[in-house]
């Protein structure tokens, strides 16, 4: 597997936790979009999609839906 990037803004980070998020106001219920995260950049992620009611939850980097995108 390539090495997955933190999608924090200019963050170069390998990747080890995945945010799946969805905007009610754009995408239909059973789509998963997908934040990489560091570990260092986990929280702060999760917060910014978390205090928008977007989040749905965080799993490893490495059990990403094959779904989810």
């Amino acid at each position: 597997m390539d090495s997955l990037l933190c999608s924090a803004k200019a963050c170069r980070n390998t990747a080890t936790w995945a945010h799946l998020w969805n905007n009610p106001k754009v995408h239909t219920p059973d789509r998963r979009k997908v934040w990489l995260a560091c570990e260092d950049h986990r929280t702060s992620l999760g917060e910014f999609l978390s205090i928008r009611g977007f989040l749905i939850e965080t799993v490893a980097a490495d059990a990403i839906p094959e779904t989810a995108g």
